[in-house]
């Protein structure tokens, strides 16, 4: 019953999402091929509002529902590993033309290729996982 409200938040988040056709092929292949500023629009708002609500954290030194303060580390200034990263990630949401969290919600719509994508991108986590130690970061 405790994961209840984090369910119901995610279908909420999906139904958004769903909505505002952010998941949507069509205004994937727009944001890439520079035709169309509504996803971009989507992707800067969620970084203002989570630089807000992660700075409103940091200063108001909040806590967390058990009662403990939320630490909120400083990320690694070693940049290269972000580029490379985000490079990885676009190319991968270029040729599949879905993120990783618009996948569940176009399979909970029935697009069931996705169960493809979904594979696909649990095993780039499990390489990544298993090459994690090796890899320059």
């Amino acid at each position: 019953m405790r994961m209840s409200r984090y369910i119901l938040v995610g279908i909420l988040f999906g139904m958004t999402l769903y909505k505002a056709e952010a998941v949507s092929w069509f205004r994937i292949y727009e944001m890439f091929k520079f035709q169309s500023f509504h996803m971009y629009g989507i992707i800067l708002s969620a970084i203002v509002l989570g630089i807000l609500v992660v700075q409103t954290i940091k200063r108001r030194h909040m806590h967390a529902v058990d009662g403990q303060e939320i630490k909120i580390n400083d990320k690694d200034k070693h940049w290269p590993r972000y580029i490379i990263g985000g490079f990885i990630f676009g190319l991968g949401w270029a040729l599949a033309g879905v993120c990783p969290g618009p996948m569940f919600i176009l399979m909970g719509s029935g697009y069931t290729v996705f169960i493809v994508f979904l594979l696909a991108a649990m095993t780039g986590t499990f390489v990544y996982g298993a090459l994690r130690s090796k890899l320059p970061h």
